[in-house]
């Protein structure tokens, strides 16, 4: 999901998604890759090259419609369940007012 919400972003290349989302969350190149090729299956996203100045091309990845509708249900299913943990905590903290532990 946070893979293709920062394609929703913008088209990008697999190491400059690893830097961005190594910025909030652990995430390392190795397993980008393969979840990658994974998306692609999918059909989730779509792939094309870009020359480079400075080396090889690089193989940008783009968000495809079905990746878009795909993401939309993920965030839909996390708001749910982070709204349904958040009642949980929320019922366990009333429980816990008040009461020796």
């Amino acid at each position: 999901m946070c893979v293709l919400a920062v394609l929703a972003r913008g088209d990008s290349y697999a190491y400059q998604l690893v830097s961005t989302l190594a910025e909030t969350m652990e995430i390392s190149e190795g397993t980008i890759y393969p979840l990658m090729r994974r998306l692609q299956a999918e059909a989730w996203v779509s792939t094309y090259l870009v020359e480079s100045n400075s080396g090889p091309s690089r193989k940008y990845y783009s968000l495809t419609s079905a990746g878009r509708r795909s993401l939309l249900e993920m965030e839909e299913e996390w708001r749910s369940f982070v709204s349904e943990v958040n009642c949980v905590l929320g019922q366990q903290g009333k429980q816990n007012t008040g009461e020796n532990p």
